[in-house]
């Protein structure tokens, strides 16, 4: 270990390291995760090794004593999160180890759970998408101060765009702009990277219904205010904006229809399945979506019944047996 920073803690240490990553400008939400991954494990590791989390050394984190600390962590967690935070912690020790700091990184002694990749969980049912904005626009969902207008608003938006729930929260009035019927909104998406992506002519209709509402409850509506907003005029957050949809969910009665922990996610899954089925190419989605890769959006392509039917139907076998259906046919 070098020298000069041979008794460093690993609080500071974990600190020093998200001031250097903050060179490849992570988002808030990004860093606000890797503290959390590393703070959480490092205090499952205190716990094991009987010290305050403040008194365990850099130096002291040695494979034996993380294997008994990512043991406690993973104990209540998911295996998602543990892998999660195994790659955090991966990433920590690369970055001591560049610095010359410690002499290698004790990672690969650290057993991770494997994590079967997840396919895209869309709402269930070929008309649920229908019946739910059907059903708000009745207004379905009741509430001590309904605002159907909003509501309607908000799911078509996520059904019609597939924006994530942080994407959503995060637009701006003035992020919707064109000339009216060439409608776009512009998304600040993973990592600080912009989408364009384009709206017609029905979801901007409702759109400037919720807006014209939202101004005879609030006044007036300046471009810098949020785009969504909760029933007292405030931009929504995440925690509301789960709620907001559990309860359209409960009220179209269509809550049965939303696989197990999704939520607002299942709108973005049912807009990309969506595209899937009607055609588009691994390359738009990959764009409309804003995925870094094109793995990700391969995953809607491959479970499209569309899809699955066109790969079967090539079988050349077919090409006989329409023959021979033939033949009986004319016989």
């Amino acid at each position: 270990m070098s020298g000069e920073l041979a008794g460093l803690g690993a609080l500071e240490a974990v600190e020093r390291y998200l001031v250097a990553r903050g060179a490849a400008k992570p988002s808030p939400h990004t860093v606000a995760a890797y503290r959390r991954d590393l703070r959480g494990v490092l205090g499952c590791v205190a716990r094991t090794c009987g010290c305050d989390v403040g008194e365990v050394a850099l130096a002291g984190l040695e494979a034996g004593v993380l294997r008994a600390g990512f043991a406690e962590f993973a104990a209540e967690r998911a295996a998602s999160s543990v892998v999660r935070a195994w790659s955090t912690w991966n990433g920590f020790f690369d970055f001591w180890v560049a610095e010359g700091v410690v002499a290698g990184n004790p990672m690969s002694a650290v057993p991770r759970p494997r994590v079967r990749p997840s396919g895209p969980k869309p709402l269930m049912g070929e008309d649920t998408p229908e019946r739910l904005l059907e059903a708000l626009a009745r207004g379905a969902r009741r509430a001590r101060d309904p605002w159907p207008e909003r509501d309607l608003a908000v799911l078509a938006l996520a059904l019609l765009t597939g924006m994530r729930s942080a994407e959503m929260l995060a637009l701006r009035v003035e992020s919707v702009g064109g000339r009216a019927g060439e409608r776009r909104i512009r998304v600040v998406g993973k990592g600080g990277g912009e989408r364009v992506l384009p709206i017609e002519a029905p979801l901007e209709a409702l759109l400037e219904a919720y807006l014209a509402s939202r101004r005879e409850r609030f006044g007036a509506v300046r471009g810098a205010d949020p785009l969504l907003v909760d029933n007292r005029g405030r931009g929504l957050r995440r925690g509301g904006l789960q709620y907001l949809v559990r309860q359209c969910y409960r009220h179209a009665g269509v809550h049965d229809r939303v696989a197990r922990g999704t939520l607002v996610h299942a709108l973005r899954h049912t807009f990309a399945t969506r595209l899937a089925e009607d055609g588009a190419s691994v390359s738009e989605i990959m764009h409309l979506l804003g995925h870094a890769s094109v793995a990700s959006s391969q995953a809607y392509i491959e479970v499209t019944a569309r899809a699955q039917r066109e790969a079967a139907g090539s079988n050349r076998t077919y090409g006989v047996v329409r023959r021979l259906v033939g033949e009986r046919g004319q016989g």
